[in-house]
């Protein structure tokens, strides 16, 4: 099959988006650097600006001497010319942020989620409380994407089920793109903290890895990234790993169980997720003397008193994590395994070490157990490294 050869119209897109993604990472630069990195003949860089100008992408923020002869004109991108707005929604609240173009954070919010039963109208206060609050006119917002603890169906995009989160379900995505009137996303909220912690966390440096995601609120979950892309499976549940059949954990038929699929947050009495969940963990703990009703205190506690009995518990912990470390390490070889959640975050360094070496005795191909990175919400992180990543590819490949 011959190829066809680049009209104007294409060549003009594809210099555009270099020009621009240039600006991005390197900015601010004169047209003679531009022309330069790109491989632009002054004249085409110069059409090109003039282009960017007109389409307010680009404009001149000073200026830099050259020499002997007049001062050159520095370019950058319009930071307004485009945002996009990120939410990490969860039982307890609701994380947004609205970023422009260039990922600079214009304004954060955070949302009682009780407030409404009706997911569209807790995005749409979301948004609007984020676009006011920012100054930033909505026709401006060109992406949003919403983490959320269920599970989405990758063929579709739209939520299947959520356990913590009852009220999102089938037709839910649809709803707030016909409310918002523009792009939305909603993933899985561990593929976006998996996503944040590729892009500048703990995993930065491989293509694969898996993030075990440990949270008071919503249990254990876990994202799968080969390649450099998040593994969702054929029906979104990849990841589902409270569910995991391991030794010291009673089957579903051992219970009265019935096996049926609950994501992340159902039943508490089978499977990986009895070992590990916040009452199993809090009761775990209770056994070493270490008392208390939050998951998260009970381990930080621990992990900060160097007691024996506190070195017990993290003992006895990292060994109910390491079964289920172990059984997706002999699967997958992932060679990294990044601890993430604010259970994880309390346990820190301290948990992270015992649950390599835990793991180390189980599995012949044991991974590096290393704690997540990411600052604040790694969720809200990844919804917002999405979205750019989305709105960027629309302003950046558009034309005029």
């Amino acid at each position: 099959m011959s190829q066809r050869p680049g009209t104007p119209r294409l060549l003009r897109q594809l210099n555009d988006r270099a020009a621009l993604e240039l600006l991005l990472s390197s900015g601010p630069l004169t047209r003679t650097q531009i022309g330069t990195r790109t491989g632009l003949s002054k004249v085409t860089a110069s059409q090109l600006l003039a282009r960017l100008e007109e389409r307010d992408l680009v404009r001149v923020v000073g200026s830099r001497a050259g020499g002997r002869g007049p001062s050159a004109a520095l370019y950058a991108l319009v930071p307004e010319s485009a945002y996009v707005a990120a939410l990490d929604v969860s039982a307890r609240r609701v994380t947004a942020a609205i970023a422009d173009i260039t990922g600079t954070v214009v304004s954060e919010v955070t949302v009682d989620p009780t407030d409404s039963d009706d997911p569209v109208a807790l995005v749409h206060t979301s948004v609007m409380r984020l676009a006011d609050t920012a100054g930033v006119p909505l026709d401006r917002v060109r992406a949003c994407v919403i983490g959320t603890p269920g599970v989405v169906d990758p063929r579709t995009g739209d939520i299947r089920f959520s356990f913590d989160l009852m009220s999102w379900h089938e037709g839910v995505l649809d709803a707030l793109r016909a409310d918002l009137e523009r792009s939305v996303v909603i993933e899985n909220d561990v593929n976006l903290a998996a996503l944040a912690e590729h892009a500048e966390g703990a995993a930065a440096d491989t293509s694969e890895f898996v993030l075990i995601w440990l949270s008071a609120a919503g249990g254990v979950g876990m994202s799968t990234m080969i390649d450099g892309r998040i593994h969702r499976g054929r029906s979104g549940g990849a990841g589902e790993i409270g569910y995991l059949p391991v030794p010291g954990a009673p089957m579903p038929s051992e219970v009265g169980a019935s096996g049926a699929y609950e994501p992340r947050g159902g039943d508490l009495s089978h499977g990986f997720q009895a070992l590990v969940k916040a009452k199993q963990v809090v009761d775990l703990a209770a056994g070493y003397g270490i008392g208390g009703s939050d998951v998260t205190e009970v381990v930080a506690e621990a992990a900060g008193a160097a007691t024996p009995e506190g070195d017990a518990f993290l003992d006895a912990f990292a060994e109910r994590l390491a079964r289920g470390v172990a059984a997706v390490t002999v699967i997958l070889d992932p060679g990294l395994v990044v601890l993430g959640g604010d259970v994880a975050r309390a346990g820190g360094a301290k948990l992270a070490e015992r649950v390599q070496k835990a793991t180390a005795r189980i599995a012949p191909n044991a991974a590096e157990v290393a704690l997540g990175t990411v600052e604040g919400s790694p969720v809200a992180r990844g919804a917002l490294l999405s979205a750019l990543e989305r709105a960027r590819e629309e302003v950046f490949s558009s034309t005029v």
